[in-house]
């Protein structure tokens, strides 16, 4: 078999009860449950189908789709990936109570292959406070809701929540109950970011150890980033026998976030000598679902973000620069490539052409349809006749900005603001809602104040502002503002990103942007309370 045919051939996935690949580890992909909790990075229905077919192109091995029980909107996403989704096993989160169950099984009874991932806790703390039951209880429960699981599904994961800090005895016990009343899947979550690595591979070494029908199942890590240990713990419970990781794109997740899949698939193929582990996932493609995460979930990657960050491949330095001409080996562990990102670039301008621009596009890891990309064309050539260089990071900013707004119940149609040290500062809005424009003019105690003040009158609300914050895209006085602008109401906080010449027409957009996802933060609210 040669090299490429090698690479081509189908991975064989563990599974329970089958002769394993030592080397071949599972990747559960929870974006769109456990990353959609962070904090204003709510997709829509139609982001998530998005991010699903991504996901499931990218070769990832289970889609978590979603908490059907949550809300109807929830189960109508999970439930169309569930029928849509061609190669990857979705699964469904449920607590652990009948309904939970019943729903999520629903949800993803239309899958090629389904999975319910059913959770209770079983650390002291949380079974005291939190569930208010004793252990001999949620020793009954686990057996309960794996047995009613099983009915619906063969294939089910069973996680022991704060499992890090849950007592041996009581866990071990637990977790032979799971896998004897059905689970074939048993993850330790680090569900606050508690551990480290030495600690957590014990656990997981204790537990294969020491549980009597450890074999029948697979282990599964789910670590926390609190204290920025989450990939760094995934792979040491690998190396502890675990053969599943579950993380997200970007490490979006609650608080500081979950283990970041792109690290974790690149750690092991670029130190395959001392983590010697393979995933199915196609590396090149880690780029362009980064910047699709980012894009729908309007949270920014940070420039120096592992794998994935503006600067992962970028050299300022002298020195650096010096060696990267003479060997790019001297300061690259791996090549940008092999994440999906061009090596080199066309330079772009007024003058560039659509071939050369469709180009540009498929070199920055970009397929769009034919409406999608006349409008990114026309607003390329908008921006070329404002700029004197157009950069790549100028392409990927507004090309995503057009991914994330297409199905924008209001967007910014025209901004007039009138400033300067003589007052009072006016804006002059025109938004597009839901297909009527509608007018107005406001003053402020300056420009944004006044931009502010008229989308106010336009779409009246009492979210409070808690963060505004404006970078240039590239360098240059007339590179492009991004503006990101978070929004808090009624314990709802949602980010809005825009992006554009003028500062004040990205500041508009971007508030905009977050009172678009608010909408959708109240719909799902009242979907909730409907549904209770």
């Amino acid at each position: 078999m040669t090299a490429n045919e090698a690479s081509s051939a189908p991975d064989q996935i563990v599974t329970a009860g089958s002769e394993p690949d030592a080397g071949r580890v599972i990747i559960f992909d929870t974006t769109l449950r456990d990353g959609e909790q962070c904090p204003g990075a709510t997709m829509t229905y139609e982001e998530k189908l998005e991010v699903a077919a991504c996901l499931d192109q990218m070769g990832v091995d289970i889609i978590e789709a979603g908490f059907p029980i949550a809300s109807e909107g929830d189960f109508e996403a999970v439930s169309a990936i569930a029928k849509r989704v061609k190669r990857a096993t979705v699964a469904g989160l449920a607590r652990a109570g009948e309904k939970d169950i019943d729903r999520a099984g629903e949800a993803v009874r239309h899958a090629v292959n389904g999975r319910i991932h059913t959770f209770i806790s079983t650390s002291p703390v949380h079974m005291k406070f939190k569930l208010q039951k004793t252990p001999e209880q949620v020793l009954e429960l686990v057996a309960q809701q794996c047995s009613r699981a099983r009915n619906w599904v063969e294939d089910v994961e069973w996680s022991a929540e704060d499992a890090t800090r849950t007592e041996h005895d009581f866990l071990c016990r637990c977790v032979e109950a799971a896998i004897r009343h059905g689970a074939t899947t048993i993850n330790i979550p680090d569900t606050v970011g508690y551990t480290v690595p030495d600690e957590y591979y014990a656990l997981i070494r204790m537990l294969i150890e020491r549980v009597p029908n450890a074999d029948k199942a697979i282990f599964s890590t789910h670590c926390h980033n609190d204290l920025g240990l989450a990939v760094a713990n995934s792979l040491a419970g690998v190396r502890a026998g675990a053969r599943q990781i579950e993380c997200t794109i970007n490490g979006i997740g609650e608080r500081a976030g979950n283990a970041a899949l792109e690290e974790i698939v690149m750690a092991m193929r670029t130190r395959n000598d001392v983590l010697p582990y393979r995933t199915g996932v196609e590396s090149t493609m880690l780029s362009r679902a980064s910047r699709l995460v980012s894009a729908v979930t309007n949270f920014p990657v940070q420039y120096n973000k592992a794998i994935v960050g503006r600067n992962a491949f970028a050299h300022e330095s002298g020195i650096h620069q010096d060696g990267m001409l003479k060997h790019t080996q001297t300061y690259e562990i791996m090549t940008p490539e092999s994440v999906g990102v061009a090596k080199t670039s066309l330079v772009m301008g007024k003058h560039s052409g659509r071939n050369a621009f469709r180009t540009k596009l498929k070199d920055l890891g970009y397929e769009l349809g034919d409406n999608q990309f006349e409008d990114a064309f026309n607003r390329f050539k908008a921006l070329a006749d404002r700029k004197k260089h157009v950069y790549d990071e100028d392409i990927e900013a507004l090309v995503d900005e057009e991914i994330a707004h297409m199905h924008d119940r209001t967007k910014v149609v025209a901004l007039t603001v009138i400033a300067g040290t003589m007052g009072p500062q006016s804006a002059t809005m025109t938004l597009d809602v839901e297909g009527r424009q509608h007018t107005v003019q406001a003053a402020g105690n300056g420009p944004v104040d006044a931009t502010f003040n008229a989308i106010r009158q336009i779409l009246p609300h009492q979210a409070k502002l808690l963060l505004y914050q404006v970078h240039a895209v590239t360098e240059g006085t007339d590179a492009q503002a991004e503006v990101s602008v978070r929004l808090e109401e009624e314990g709802r906080t949602v980010t809005g990103r825009g992006t554009d010449t003028d500062t004040l027409v990205a500041s508009a957009k971007a508030y905009v942007s977050a009172l678009n996802k608010l909408t959708v933060k109240r719909q799902k609210t009242a979907q909730a309370h409907e549904a209770v």
